[in-house]
């Protein structure tokens, strides 16, 4: 079975989150879809938020002309040998970033494809479900204001989430999600690397007292693991950081710093589902928690539920708390509770009215 054409399929989506108006109001998507000699397509996705353009053209210009003619891959070590030479080929480009994107798009669409060539769903072929719905946990936006984050906690909390996560950097707006989330239920934040290392630092130190599940992404760079490490250990709380990490190499760097409790793959970002499976394997050697990165409503959020359910089983979905005009999957992003999906490779296939709708 060989691949016959690889395409992106750009989306964008509005959405309201009851925020300010300032902020960003739509769903950017790069879809990418993939077509085989047999007759069956797979549906992948490459992160595509603020820089859809350019995921779209590395997906056509740079994944396209390679992968086309190659075997679409059945197995698992045939799908990572095909990720492994795209990327000796489009090294020179760079190693992570846009290309990782792109290249994460193709390998969830090959898996899709791997499922649905053997009549299975995707958590079969990563070693079986060991749970038929996954809990998530209400990933809030930036409010900025503690009024508008209490409404909106405790809405989420009525709603059945058994957990929250901000996204604010000013201590006010923090302690207002503190109070209003009781301290028996878990609360995140996440400040996507807000400070240098020493403003990181005295950042814990501040936050020490809401008893967070995890601090996320304090320092910045990402990269920056001795800072991560400080941080953690100055507020006397666990570290989480992956999202901004492409390919297992990164996350052994993180591993071996000893800078992280929560490593938090995204499977449209670090390589797809072949990298993702590696990262996990790796945590388990270094003794770190999988909290896998997923406010997403494309087909990798369908690809994260299927690993959760089949590699992470303890782990949340990070359910990006807003309300989109459109749905790929109408009736799957609607309750705190996810079902993992049965049909076979990710389980569903993009809508196609919704598709036609807001292609871009």
């Amino acid at each position: 079975m060989r691949i016959t054409k690889v395409e992106a399929v750009p989306l964008v989506i509005p959405y309201s989150f009851g925020g300010p108006a300032h902020h960003i109001r739509q769903l950017d998507f790069c879809l990418v879809r993939v077509e085989t000699d047999a007759g069956l397509v797979g549906w992948g996705d490459a992160f595509a938020y603020n820089c859809r353009s350019a995921v779209d053209a590395a997906v056509n210009d740079m994944i396209a002309p390679l992968a086309v003619g190659c075997d679409a891959g059945q197995s698992a070590s045939e799908i990572a040998a095909l990720g492994l030479m795209m990327q000796k080929r489009l090294h020179i480009f760079g190693r992570f970033g846009i290309q990782a994107y792109a290249l994460s798009g193709l390998d969830i669409a090959l898996w899709d494809i791997a499922g649905k060539a053997a009549g299975v769903p995707l958590h079969r072929l990563l070693g079986g479900a060991k749970r038929q719905s996954i809990p998530c946990y209400a990933s809030l936006l930036r409010y900025g204001e503690p009024a508008l984050i209490a409404k909106y906690c405790e809405r989420a909390l009525g709603e059945g989430y058994a957990a929250i996560k901000l996204h604010e950097v000013a201590g006010a707006a923090v302690a207002a999600g503190r109070r209003a989330v009781p301290e028996t239920l878990p609360l995140m934040l996440d400040v996507n690397c807000e400070w240098e290392p020493d403003a990181a630092v005295e950042a814990a130190k501040r936050f020490r007292p809401h008893r967070l599940l995890w601090l996320e992404e304090p320092a910045s760079p990402p990269e920056d693991f001795e800072a991560l490490r400080a941080a953690g250990e100055a507020g006397g709380m666990p570290i989480a950081v992956g999202e901004n990490l492409c390919f297992e190499s990164q996350f052994q760097a993180l591993f071996d710093a000893g800078a992280v409790s929560y490593a938090q793959p995204s499977v449209i970002k670090l390589g797809g589902i072949t990298e993702f499976l590696k990262v996990v394997k790796l945590a388990e050697k270094y003794r770190v928690r999988i909290a896998p990165h997923s406010p997403y409503f494309g087909p990798g959020a369908l690809a994260t539920l299927h690993l959760l359910a089949a590699q992470v089983p303890e782990g949340r979905f990070e359910h990006f708390y807003l309300w989109a005009e459109a749905t790929l999957y109408p009736g799957l992003f609607e309750k705190a509770q996810m079902a993992v999906p049965t049909g076979p490779g990710i389980g569903m296939d993009p809508d196609p009215e919704v598709l036609r709708r807001y292609r871009v």
